[in-house]
């Protein structure tokens, strides 16, 4: 059998059903297919994906389909680049390594979460051809599109200075609603994820790896904290071995997913400044944490500061105004939008609602209702408890 033919195999077809829970089976399947054969970020695979859809695209890869091939590709330089990548993918077009994938991901609790999908974080659209296939996800995926969400990075070879501002930023965001995002390193992005979970908060790491290797194996205790309290993400297959080239192509995904990046410690050639110069190229908000002038653990933010017209950032208040800047940015002159009044309209200070409660009072989605009351708590305009949400004090829209 060949890989492109999986989509019709009953049994590939029944591993899918374990680990996705939408009806788009064969897209499903294709689009494991290709995060087998495809490294992570391929923008061939990820134009012809754009412009096939993914199972005939993995046909025209790699079957019989390449009369499915755009007209647009076949001379020249495009031509030239198909032909290379298609000799590439072949080497990893093994069906077995699909299915074991699968299976892999169904005996360590992972979801495949797919363009389309509920949790699907559309910000990564924003890398084009070079977005993500799919996602493999431990843990609550639906934080992947609960907002605010902001990334945090830094030096794996941390001082105590910068593991104790990236705890302070990190639990101070998390315990008003935000949603940190990190690379699960040894150093700040672990500051940042234990903080995060210390105040009973909501974080990703995003791994280079499989989901079903821990990697750093000294943080194999906190993934797994993470996979069960918040969700641990991968763009690799279940059993792929986190390389040099994964880990720079994982930078970009912690980039797009936040709605700001902010590097709290970095070195002159820091990795970190990969994951910001991403956020740089998309348009995010980027922040840099200011350190010691005589500090080489400084120099990348310094650097950032200086090149990338980061701001300066040394509170979690001043973290929060960089993705305030997307709202003046996106034209929103009010404080509040009319759908943060509605879910504020549907709560009271003494009554405890859950989500699903304000949805039914404020006529909103479910999500929806959850990105507002992560703004509004972080505006502390309301609070949560074990009971539910409630407002913290009078709205400043009465």
């Amino acid at each position: 059998m060949r890989i492109d033919e999986l989509q019709d195999d009953p049994e590939t077809i029944a591993a899918v059903r374990r680990i996705h829970k939408g009806d788009a089976v064969a897209e499903c399947v294709a689009r494991a297919a290709w995060s087998v054969i495809a490294e992570p970020g391929d923008a061939v695979a990820g134009a012809l994906i754009e412009a096939l859809g993914a199972g005939d695209a993995l046909s025209a890869a790699l079957g019989d389909g390449a009369s499915l091939i755009p007209s647009g590709a076949a001379s020249g330089r495009a031509s030239r680049a198909l032909s290379a990548a298609r000799a590439r993918w072949r080497l990893q077009a093994d069906p077995r390594a699909v299915r074991q994938a699968l299976r892999s991901a169904f005996d360590v609790g992972a979801q495949l979460v797919v363009p389309g999908d509920a949790n699907w974080p559309v910000s990564l659209d924003d890398l084009g051809p070079h977005a993500p296939n799919a996602l493999w996800v431990r843990g609550h995926a639906d934080l992947l599109v609960r907002e605010p969400r902001v990334s945090m990075v830094g030096a794996r070879a941390a001082s105590s200075y910068g593991e104790h501002v990236a705890a302070e930023l990190s639990g101070d965001l998390a315990a008003r609603g935000a949603v940190v995002v990190s690379g699960g390193a040894y150093g700040i992005d672990g500051a940042v994820h234990r903080a995060a979970l210390g105040v009973g908060g909501a974080t990703v790491a995003f791994l280079a790896g499989g989901v079903d290797r821990a990697y750093p194996v000294g943080h194999q205790r906190l993934l797994q904290q993470i996979a069960v309290e918040g969700a641990v993400v991968s763009e690799p297959p279940c059993g792929a071995a986190p390389t040099k080239w994964r880990f720079l192509a994982r930078n970009r995904l912690i980039a797009a997913l936040g709605q700001a990046t902010v590097v709290v410690e970095a070195g002159w050639r820091s990795g970190s400044l990969n994951t910001a110069g991403h956020a740089a190229t998309l348009g995010r908000p980027l922040g840099a944490v200011p350190g010691p002038v005589t500090s080489a653990s400084s120099a990348g933010c310094h650097r950032l500061l200086r090149e990338y017209d980061a701001q300066c950032v040394t509170s979690a208040h001043e973290v929060r105004e960089l993705w305030g800047s997307i709202e003046q940015r996106a034209g929103e002159g009010d404080e509040h939008d009319p759908n943060r009044t509605r879910v504020l309209d549907a709560l009271s200070a003494r009554s405890r609602l859950s989500v699903e409660e304000i949805a039914r009072r404020s006529g909103l989605s479910p999500e929806r209702v959850r990105s507002c009351l992560g703004l509004l708590h972080l505006d502390g305009d309301v609070s949560v408890d074990e009971r539910g949400w409630h407002r913290a004090r009078a709205s400043r829209t009465e």
